[in-house]
């Protein structure tokens, strides 16, 4: 069978500022919040005194700016949950009272219930999922409103990884007229013809008045140049109270194709009369694009066959927690795409919309994920990951009554989307006894084990032949609203699973870290289509994708470190990254960009030359625990992908200088005279490395091809002490309400990079703005991240500043003791 999806795909557009319902006149209002962590008594009520609460701009995490500790859970992060209020007051209008009023919230986390002048609209307990509320019969027009908001985040310890808390996402006031398009109710999708395509555009319509409605629903397409291409014109009737649907075509002959390297857009405008007069009208930006997956041959974008070199992403950013801007996002996705990453997995559940948008306009594929837990709990690690007594709170007790539609809604939210090219149902909710089991664990010679695995078959847990039925009706729910692109998982227990029906309800089947089964499965299962949905970094992974034409790609655990998931204290999170919690690139992401990426590249980072018994230079989690079992006999077989950039030993030290390159052959240079020999790419370890003794000076490597032609280098230097901070990236000129993200180095008195500074910085800000935080990357630092001082990581870090809504200049400098201070003027406007 082979699996073939035609698409033509609507995203909002990029840098409007507007919400993504899709229908009304929408109002942002993040500005002048009034919030307490505690569960005040009566705070939905119209006069509670809130003159002592803080007073916060949206999006806001209170989790993050809590205090590290290490009597908190470690899947979280060691920071605190709780349960916190929001107030706002608002006016609406006299104007708007023949309009309706609703309030869009984009996410809060969680277990949410929102009041308008004290009156309850609604719950809403999965933290990551976008809802509306039609607050019109509750709104005084023409006074004053109060919204309020209840978190209840008291089961804190109630995910595998950090979550943080309150409302972390935007919200919208959105005003429209009783006769209007639905919620998420204009879906575009295509039909490739033989010439050209065909676009079938779905328009959902709500009459929420007392009459009969004649409708006129025009829908025009525009390409880049604002060009009109095509335009349909529908008429139809929809009784008072009631809902309807147009259906259309668009024909376009030679549509400029959305690519990985040409993310061409288009622009639909659908709007809607009434006797003539435009009652709604809404924006959706379009890319053309067709994929096909077939079992024997893999992935194609476009008709071209390619691998998906893709990366898990959760969804906060470091000291920003899950309150991350727009700006970082892309700034994270960029750098993720220069070094070869093509796809995205939002793990293991919806992320914001501006993900989303940025991937659209990038380039960057999405697998868009539902949840990480279906009926039953997993463990949740709380002292370190995997270590200890794991607690077992979750989301799972809410999952029956809305799992469905938290799926439908993931799905109507983001099926316009260019980018998204398949819906996850599930990651490791097949995990062997956590909780489900089956017989099969048991083995014997027919199963294919020859011992019982994970403890073996557990009569008392729940029986995993629920995994089928429950696969299917999800798959069931999303193909109720989009049949353009297939379901998938990420299975943990593949083996378990094969023996019940979970597989075979999805389009595509994901294997996390099971390479080993690609083969066997293959051969057994012929007309599945295989990839790895969670892998490891090391290359034979990689290379189990790019010896077999079947499997179309796999997605790196992980693409930026993440808190939460942390190992033992002190850690704040999951550090297997390509970058690393600043955004920037790390070791392994320059390894990962030597197997991934098309341009000439090399880098050098070096480390003390092992033996055995020393100190694993690995720096993911998974290795240190492969250290820790070896008994204090680790001895490195394969050279590090995690060595740092530094050049500054004792002398005569021996060294390793390991080489990440797409070139042929390298060569070492210090001071640019030849060290050591001339070697070639190192095709079993994708690493090529001398021992030699250090001496000061500049460290070179310079990337050959098979003719001995320069086509790559990369170099370091040994560093005096700190001497100056230095700035290194920052924007010049933001938005009002934009964020500056500024990068700074330690360097000595010759501008060379201090790796081992660990310097306090201190940073302030005059003008209209604020510091949202510094980052510094470093994993141990458990300190104080709510002030204005951080040490640097490897000489560097990254602060987050956010302009007010004035026009004018910030000014951000940086001093630290004994080092010469630097600063930079930012315009606003």
């Amino acid at each position: 069978m082979k699996l073939l999806f035609a698409l033509l795909l609507c995203l909002a557009g990029a840098g409007i500022l507007h919400a993504q319902t899709g229908f009304g006149k929408s109002e942002q209002i993040n500005n002048n919040w009034k919030f307490t962590l505690n569960d005040f008594e009566n705070g939905q009520s119209i006069q509670p005194d809130d003159s002592r609460w803080q007073t916060v701009d949206l999006p806001h995490d209170w989790s993050v700016k809590g205090q590290l500790s290490p009597t908190l859970a470690s899947a979280t992060g060691y920071l605190p949950g709780g349960i916190g209020w929001y107030r706002k007051s608002f006016e609406v209008s006299k104007e708007q009272e023949e309009k309706k009023v609703y309030l869009y919230f984009e996410g809060v986390y969680n277990r949410s219930e929102v009041f308008v002048n004290g009156v309850s609209l609604g719950k809403r307990p999965n933290g990551y999922i976008s809802f509306m509320y039609d607050a019109t019969p509750f709104i005084k027009f023409g006074e004053e409103n109060i919204i309020a908001v209840r978190v209840d985040h008291s089961q804190s310890a109630d995910s595998r990884w950090y979550t943080g808390s309150g409302i972390y996402r935007d919200v919208w006031l959105v005003y429209a007229n009783p006769v209007q398009i639905a919620q998420w109710g204009v879906y575009a999708y295509p039909e490739q013809l033989k010439k050209g395509y065909q676009l079938n555009v779905e328009v959902d319509l709500e009459n929420g008045s007392a009459k009969s409605s004649e409708l006129i629903v025009k829908n025009e397409l525009y390409d880049a140049d604002n060009n009109l291409v095509a335009k349909s014109s529908d008429k139809l009737t929809v009784s008072a109270n009631q809902t309807g649907k147009i259906q259309t075509a668009l024909k376009v002959t030679n549509p400029e194709l959305w690519s990985l390297d040409a993310p061409n857009l288009y622009t639909l405008k659908t709007t809607v009369y009434n006797d003539g007069k435009l009652i709604d009208e809404t924006t959706t930006t379009t890319g053309f694009r067709h994929f096909s997956f077939d079992p024997n041959k893999g992935f194609a974008l476009n008709g071209e066959p390619m691998k998906v070199k893709g990366v898990c992403l959760h969804h906060d950013a470091g000291v920003l927690g899950s309150a991350v801007p727009r700006e970082v996002w892309k700034r994270r996705l960029q750098t993720l795409k220069e070094i070869g990453v093509n796809a995205i997995r939002t793990s293991h559940n919806p992320q914001a919309p501006d993900l989303y948008e940025l991937c659209d306009e990038l380039g960057l594929l999405v697998l868009d994920e539902a949840f990480d837990e279906w009926e039953f709990p997993k463990r949740k690690w709380l002292e370190g990951w995997n270590v200890g007594t794991p607690g077992f709170e979750g989301t799972f007790d809410f999952f029956e009554e809305w799992g469905e539609k938290d799926l439908g809604d993931m799905v109507k939210r983001d099926r316009n989307h260019v980018s998204v090219f398949a819906w996850s149902i599930g990651n490791e909710v097949d995990y062997p006894n956590d909780p489900y089991s089956h017989p099969v664990l048991d083995g014997g010679a027919e199963t294919g084990f020859t011992q019982p695995i994970f403890g073996g078959y557990k009569k008392e847990a729940p029986n995993a032949m629920r995994l089928g039925d429950i696969a299917e009706r999800l798959v069931k729910v999303v193909k109720q609203y989009d049949q353009s692109r297939p379901t998938t998982a990420g299975l943990a227990g593949v083996a378990m699973s094969n023996q019940t029906g979970y597989p075979f309800a999805l389009d595509i089947t994901g294997y996390n870290y099971t390479e080993s089964l690609y083969d066997h499965d293959h051969a057994k299962y012929p007309e599945r289509v295989l990839f790895g949905s969670e892998n490891r970094h090391d290359l034979e992974a990689w290379k189990a994708v790019t010896s077999r034409d079947f499997v179309f790609g796999q997605f790196l655990w992980t693409g930026i470190d993440y808190l939460g998931e942390s190992g033992r204290w002190p850690s704040r999170g999951f550090y297997s990254g390509l970058l690393d919690f600043g955004g920037f690139i790390k070791p392994r992401g320059y390894y990962r960009q030597s197997l991934w990426a098309d341009k000439p590249m090399a880098y050098l980072g070096t480390y003390p030359t092992p033996g055995r018994g020393s100190k694993s230079q690995m720096k993911d989690v998974w290795s240190h625990l492969d250290a820790e079992n070896s008994g204090g006999n680790y001895e490195e077989k394969v050279p590090s992908m995690d060595a740092w950039p530094i050049w500054n030993y004792q002398q005569n030290q021996l060294i390793r200088v390991v080489c990440y390159t797409n070139a042929a052959q390298a060569e070492l240079l210090i001071d640019g005279k030849m060290e050591g020999e001339r070697k070639a790419y190192n095709k079993e370890t994708g690493i090529i490395f001398w021992d030699i003794p250090y001496r000061d000076g500049k460290l070179e490597v310079v990337g050959l091809d098979t003719e001995g032609n320069l086509v790559s280098s990369y170099s370091i230097q040994s560093s005096g002490r700190p001497y100056a901070i230095k700035i290194i990236e920052s924007a010049t000129e933001i938005a009002k309400d934009g964020v500056a993200q500024v990068a700074i180095q330690v360097v000595d008195e010759n501008g060379i990079p201090v790796m081992l500074s660990d310097d306090e910085i201190t940073c302030q800000i005059l003008g209209d703005g604020k510091l949202l935080g510094l980052e510094a990357s470093n994993n141990e630092d458990m300190g104080d991240y709510t002030d204005n001082k951080q040490r640097v990581f490897h000489g560097r870090l990254i602060a987050y500043i956010k302009a007010g809504r004035s026009e004018g200049e910030l000014a951000v400098r940086f001093t630290a003791n004994w080092l010469k201070p630097a600063e930079i003027q930012i315009k606003v406007q």
